[in-house]
């Protein structure tokens, strides 16, 4: 071949293959090697605002419904009409704290300790990684690397403090006791600041859409009691019973009785007040146990919003242990979050997950359902209905922060500002992953067949639905 013909065959040159592009995920772990100079000049205001003016409109979503407004007063407008929100940078420094690795950690410490607000719609916000601007040539990531660097020389803040310093190995029995009292010791009065009036912390259940939230936490203790085929003077056992919630309905609506175990010694106090005064005493008993040490027979369990405190490790011994005590023919209603699809699309740098494990849910683990669905039949369960109720979950927590933000002199009260940022930033930010795909929530509704492989449930769902009220 001669080189003319050579010349010929080359691929004319463009953008597109003459320069090659790096995806943000490169990107921003090149970013997380920048070693920034220990210099003892420290950046001018004005050379801190040019350099985060430059990153921010190169990595921002060209259309966004936010605006950004900077320290000085300058704000970046919002691209697209009727802007939603608004992104606060309160100092100099701030923009170099939450450009750190992973990002969903740097950012969330960063609000802690005050650095941004955010006004309006926090999904707006919170959703910037699904829309992050995701290719740069290398002159724009030369660029960025430079802008990061001055924006980071000399930043140093202390992380906030985590929600707990957990002792022991992870998943054992006491170190899980801790996690969960990390948790929901909080504070029984903050919970009923912004919870329904059963104080019912899992996802409830809106069938028109119209309900109020201790409507659709109803409707949710309805659904799970249907699903289960309660039949009076039946035993239920409840794993992670909470503060009694269900416990209590279950015994008023249907007549059965109830053990419920929790690890909280808070709800514990809480759930058997509640107990006494609904005068259930003869039908409901709440103890502080660990699933693994429950004993006897049931004829029913559920555990709402207990599994995400299991851990893969046990997750094994967790439907063991229910396969166990559960009677043959009967039911369990396993009702938990778990990863979503939408998890995939984004890379571990920019969300690993950690934040909520280091600050919220303290050893706190999600499965994906198919997961789940793996332990439980390796247990011998048969599995026999499988819904996703996530959208239901993003107007719950959407419900839930509203009544936060509501009762916000209160909260900062009882907590402290720092605390209440996590609270106020968790739950607006769990409602866009519920409503985006990043996280789901199932119901599934697991069988121990009888020595007949018989399981007494009706051939459909609809002795569920079928008065209209669910």
């Amino acid at each position: 071949m001669s080189p003319k013909q050579q010349t010929a065959r080359r691929p004319d040159p463009s953008p597109a293959t003459s320069v090659q592009t790096m995806g943000l995920a490169a990107v921003l772990t090149m970013l997380g090697a920048v070693v920034v100079a220990r210099s003892r000049v420290r950046p001018s205001e004005e050379q801190l605002l040019d350099a985060a003016r430059r990153v921010l409109t190169a990595v921002l979503p060209a259309e966004r419904l936010f605006s950004v407004q900077f320290w000085s007063g300058e704000e970046l407008p919002a691209s697209l009409p009727e802007p939603t929100a608004r992104l606060i940078l309160n100092s100099p420094e701030s923009l170099g704290r939450m450009l750190n690795l992973p990002l969903d950690v740097a950012l969330g410490e960063s609000y802690l300790r005050g650095d941004f607000d955010i006004e309006g719609d926090f999904g707006a916000i919170v959703g910037l990684a699904d829309t992050l601007n995701p290719q740069f040539t290398p002159a724009q990531v030369a660029g960025l690397l430079r802008d990061v660097a001055l924006l980071r020389r000399g930043v140093g803040a202390r992380p906030p403090k985590p929600l707990a310093q957990l002792h022991g190995e992870a998943h054992s029995r006491e170190r899980d006791k801790q996690a969960v009292q990390a948790h929901y010791d909080v504070s029984n009065d903050f919970y009923k600041l912004w919870l329904d009036e059963r104080m019912v912390y899992s996802c409830a259940y809106f069938p028109t859409g119209m309900e109020t939230l201790d409507e659709g936490q109803e409707a949710k203790l309805e659904l799970i009691c249907r699903k289960l085929r309660l039949k009076e003077g039946e035993r239920l056992l409840d794993i992670g019973c909470g503060w009694g919630g269900l416990a209590i309905y279950a015994a008023q609506r249907y007549g059965v009785s109830v053990l419920g175990v929790t690890l909280s010694e808070a709800q514990l106090y809480e759930g058997r007040a509640r107990v006494k005064a609904a005068g259930l005493e003869h039908l409901v008993t709440l103890e502080l146990h660990d699933y693994r040490d429950v004993t006897g027979e049931f004829d029913k369990i559920s555990s709402v919003g207990m599994a995400e405190h299991v851990g893969r490790r046990n997750m094994a011994e967790y439907f063991a242990t229910a396969y166990r005590v559960l009677k043959p023919g009967g039911l369990m209603m396993n009702h938990a979050i778990a990863d979503g699809l939408g998890q995939a699309r984004v890379p571990m740098v920019i969300q690993s997950g950690n934040f909520a494990r280091r600050y919220v849910f303290p050893d706190g683990e999600l499965l994906p359902i198919w997961e789940t669905l793996k332990y439980a039949d390796a247990a011998l369960f048969e599995v026999r209905d499988v819904e996703n109720l996530r959208e239901h979950y993003a107007r719950t927590t959407a419900h839930w922060a509203r009544r936060l933000e509501a009762r916000e002199d209160e909260a900062l009260a009882a907590l402290g500002e720092e605390r209440y940022r996590l609270w106020r930033i968790y739950l607006n930010a769990c409602g866009y992953y519920f409503a985006h795909g990043h996280l789901s929530i199932f119901q599934t509704l697991l069988a121990k067949p009888d020595e007949r492989r018989h399981v007494p449930i009706p051939p459909s769902r609809g002795d569920i639905y079928a008065d209209g009220r669910i």
